[in-house]
């Protein structure tokens, strides 16, 4: 029977072993938007740098655009912690079909599955996952995407990633879109037995459809919180604000009713799929990349709480 999730204590910097609960119960995202399409695409992804990660086992979970009543919203990108050992996040998307725009919610797994395509940066380059990963209960970092700042990490290597082609495209499909299919290995990661985001994920997503700020209407697709060190904190020390990104179509969206649930795929199109690259791997045709490597003894902190960034429009 599954077990409940607690709340995980925060790690020793000098240990990145977890003690955590194997299942947690499933969630429900209010970026899922299941049965509705919506005919306005979601605004491009916006510009930021990563935040500084708060301490040893937090994970990366990046931003993105969710649906509500006001139309889309961000929900700033953020570190949090896994719900399990050897569990990896896959980032949700939207993704046009059959006339509207739909949620595909993220997941834990112990596999990163098919996430649209969608370079969202820090290691989510459209392609797998290339920030890190699991060698038994210990979690290893890749140093060339990840923000340490002044913070100890014992368990870190450096995979440097190039030839990355800059993008900020947040769906997948319809005009305009990634074309990106999933392989067969990432529909073999949404049939693994994975576990929905936590309720500290959920608790954050709520405290942005709560924020005013956050709606592309109001903020033109450039929010002022675009990330933030801790979930569901949005001022203090740490905020990163966006620098940039693109303006989202102004005509009234229109949402209709429809049969495709948002949090499920669709049948795959494994011809011309994307392949996941190993742990450390340089991609050779991936989407861009959303930030600047991080000075190895953690230097180099941007104007907005600590984030490394370069010049480059991204997030």
């Amino acid at each position: 029977m599954p077990q409940t999730a607690r709340f995980l204590p925060l790690v020793l910097a000098s240990a990145l072993a977890l003690a955590l609960p194997a299942i947690v119960l499933p969630t429900q995202s209010l970026a899922q938007a299941v049965g509705v399409s919506i005919t306005v695409a979601p605004p491009p992804l916006p510009v930021y740098a990563q935040p500084i990660i708060p301490a040893a086992g937090y994970f990366w979970v990046p931003g993105y655009w969710a649906w509500g009543p006001a139309g889309y919203y961000w929900v700033p990108g953020t570190w949090v912690l896994p719900p399990a050992v050897g569990l990896l996040w896959t980032p949700g998307y939207w993704a046009w079909v059959d006339g509207g725009y739909f949620w595909h919610a993220g997941y834990w797994g112990p596999t990163v599955g098919f996430y649209g395509g969608i370079d969202y940066g820090f290691g989510y380059f459209g392609v797998g996952y290339l920030g890190g990963h699991w060698d038994h209960d210990h979690f290893f970092y890749n140093r060339a995407v990840n923000n340490f700042g002044h913070v100890h990490i014992t368990n870190v290597y450096n995979a440097p990633v190039h030839n990355l082609a800059v993008t900020h495209v947040s769906f997948n499909g319809g005009h305009g879109g990634t074309s990106a299919r999933p392989s067969t290995a990432e529909q073999a990661a949404f049939a693994q037995r994975h576990a929905d985001p936590t309720a500290v994920q959920m608790q954050h997503e709520h405290a942005a459809a709560g924020n005013h700020s956050s709606l592309a209407s109001v903020n033109h697709g450039r929010p002022a919180v675009a990330a933030t060190p801790r979930a569901a904190s949005f001022t203090g020390a740490g905020i990163v604000h966006s620098r940039g990104g693109g303006v989202p179509q102004h005509q009234a969206p229109a949402v209709h009713r429809a049969a495709q649930p948002g949090g499920a795929p669709r049948p795959a199109h494994v011809n011309g799929g994307a392949h996941p690259a190993p742990h450390g791997a340089t991609p050779h045709a991936a989407p861009a990349a959303h930030e600047a490597p991080p000075h190895p003894q953690g230097g180099g902190h941007d104007d907005h709480g600590g984030g490394h960034g370069d010049d480059h429009p991204h997030p």
